[in-house]
Formats: structure tokens, sequence, C-alpha cells
């Protein structure tokens, strides 16, 4: 089943104990399916390709962004605005031209989930929001694959294998999800650029541990990474019988697409301008008239020093509920973030706590710097 060239390019593999050629026949027979080609997917799919995993499969449908390049390693900066999928593709048959790639270029829903997840044998789970990872859990447990999760946030990481016989699946741990907009995504907390590197790897080695049956995979298990203090942390984690989906008596049965299941950006777009919405164009005209509205920021501090609209007054959101005794309710006020998502939800609080005049910047600050500032740098 190894032709000689596969004898040399993983021999070093074939002469470990526990592996050996029928371990590596293992390999060239497995499907693999990756969801996400970003920081996670990135190192998952880069070693699983090198160590000849025989099929993979990438889903994402997102472009790659010049702030990609600082930790998805699959992408250069020669593939800026070109499919991750397309750019993905390249630097894999580059690794292992005889891997076999399937490439979905589809957001991740409840509509497809089940069927994606059905066609392979192992799941690595490299998406970047809450929503999603319930959808891929729920999958892996409804169809009975196993869910190899990472997830990573600042300076810490997490793995575990989820979804197997017997074992604890996502939702032991964590029932539902987070109300959004509790946590902030990457764009707006950062993450260290060689995180993602650390725990992809993790993902991709608990892979090929289940492909070849060898070791303890992390069933059971929930490993915590602290880079800041180079500390592994290791937490027990056993099946809830109350779990809602593998529990003894499941009540979710069919799969939940919560909002913003499919995403796979850090920070969603707001939608076009609205009623409820105010236009880069138009809020450069109504600061330069007798009296202009008040400009919030609602960003976080490091953002504010990287660009910012003049005389915009910065309150980050997890701040604002704090900062609502020292508004004027009747004046006009304009709330903007870094595309509009956040500052959705800024306006949403402000007008349910009796401020009508309040807008939406539509497309955020990188809207302003596009039609308005260009002189600025976006990030």
């Amino acid at each position: 089943m190894l032709t000689h060239e596969e004898v040399q390019r993983y021999s070093r593999h074939i002469t470990l104990p526990g592996i050996g050629v029928e371990g590596q026949v293992r390999l060239k027979r497995a499907r693999v399916l990756c969801i996400g080609a970003g920081g996670l997917g990135s190192p998952a799919a880069l070693y699983l390709a090198a160590a000849g995993v025989g099929t993979l499969g990438l889903v994402d449908f997102d472009a790659v962004d010049l702030s990609n390049i600082q930790r998805q390693i699959l992408h250069g900066t020669p593939d800026v605005g070109r499919s991750k999928l397309a750019s993905a593709s390249d630097r894999l048959r580059a690794i292992n031209p005889a891997v076999g790639l399937d490439l979905h270029e589809v957001p991740f829903t409840a509509a497809n989930a089940a069927d994606l997840v059905s066609r392979y044998d192992i799941i690595v789970d490299g998406t970047d929001n809450f929503p999603a990872r319930y959808l891929v859990n729920d999958a892996c447990v409804m169809v009975g694959r196993p869910n190899v999760y990472g997830s990573i946030f600042r300076f810490e990481g997490q793995a575990a294998v989820f979804a197997t016989p017997g074992g604890p699946c996502y939702r032991c741990l964590h029932p539902e999800p987070p109300p959004a907009g509790l946590i902030p995504s990457c764009a707006e907390a950062g993450v260290l650029g060689v995180l993602p590197g650390v725990i992809g790897t993790i993902q991709a080695t608990e892979t090929l541990k289940l492909i070849l049956g060898i070791g303890e995979p992390l069933v059971g298990r929930f490993l915590i990474y602290d880079a800041l203090r180079m500390r592994f942390r290791e937490l027990k984690l056993p099946r809830d019988p109350e779990c809602p989906v593998c529990g003894d008596r499941p009540v979710i049965r069919e799969l939940v697409e919560y909002e913003a299941a499919c995403e796979t950006r850090a920070e969603p777009v707001a939608p076009g301008v609205s009623a409820e919405d105010i236009s880069p164009c138009e809020l450069a005209a109504r600061m330069t008239a007798a009296n202009p509205p008040l400009v919030i920021d609602v960003r976080e501090p490091v953002e504010h020093q990287i660009c910012r609209i003049p005389g915009a007054r910065l309150v980050p959101l997890g701040q604002l509920e704090a900062e609502l005794p020292g508004l004027e309710p009747g004046r006009e006020i304009v709330v903007h973030c870094k595309t509009g998502a956040r500052s959705a939800r800024a306006a949403s609080v402000l007008r349910a706590r009796g401020f009508a005049g309040v807008r939406n910047l539509s497309g955020g600050i990188l809207a302003w710097i596009d039609q308005v500032d260009p002189t600025q740098p976006k990030y």
C-alpha cells in the first residue's frame, strides 16, 4: 500500500514502535476534516498533510487579510486578498503533493454540518467563535465522529478530544453558549501569534494518535496552556449524564444554529446603512455642523491608539454602562467600533436606556478610513 517514495518520505514514522508500515497505511487511508483554515487550522493541516493523512477536508469561506499573517501560517503576504482555501491548497500540496484535498468553500451551518462531518473519520475544530464550536460539537456527537477541539485567547490556549464513545462533549463543559458580546473576539482582545501554533500542533498530535490507536488521547481531560508562564495544566472532565446533547436523556436532537455560527471572521461586519445607521461621509459632514454629534468609540484603548476619528470619546463597550450617567440623553450620539458590530450592540444598550438620538457608524472606523481619511492605518 506504500510506494517507494512514500516509504522514504515517511521513514521516520515507519521506524517508530507502534506505527510501522501498518500505521502509515492507516494514516494514508484516514479522512480528516479541518473546520477553519486560520490560526488553529494552519498548523494542524500542515502537520497532518506532512504526516501522510490521505484526505484532508478544509472548510472556510474567508479571504486572506494582512492581519491574518501574524499567526495563520498557511498563508503568506502574496496571498492577501485570495481565498483562504486557494492559498491553503497551494501550501499543503507543496508540503505533500500526494495528499487528497477536499475544499469546502462554504459557511459551516446547521444545514450542511451533519453531511460534512459524516464524510470524515475525525473532525478538527479550528473555529474562532462560540456558536460555531457548539455546532461542530453537536454535529460530531450526533453523527458519531471524534471532535479534536482547540481554542485560543490572548496568551492562553485549550485543547481536548470530545465526542468519543463514553467520553464527554463540549457541552459537558459549557452546556450553553455565552451571551453575544460577553467575551471579546480575537480582533478585540488580541492573540499572541505563536499561540495557535502550539494548540494547533496539539490538535494534530491528538488526531494522529486517534488514527493510529496509540498513546492516551485527551479524552476526559481538558488541557490548558498558559504561554506567559509556560505552564500546562490538566483538568479532569468526565461525561455529564445530564448533558443536553450527549447525556443519558438528550434534549437537543437536532442541530441548532446560534447567531453568527457560520462566521469565520474575527468580528462580523454589521449590515449596511439603515435608518439607525450613519455613513462615514454623512458623519464627516455632521461633524462640521453647528451642533455636531458626540462620537463614542467603543473599542479597546489599544485599538484607539492605532487609528481614531478626531474628537471621538473612548468608552470601551465593557465600560459603557458605567459611563451612562455622564451622557446627555437628548444629544445626538454616534457610536463606532472597528467594523460596526460592537457599536451596534452599544447602540442597542443606549436606546434601551432612553438615548433616542443614537446612530451606529456603518462599517466602523475601517469604512471611515476608506471613505474619509485614508491616511490612517488599518488593522
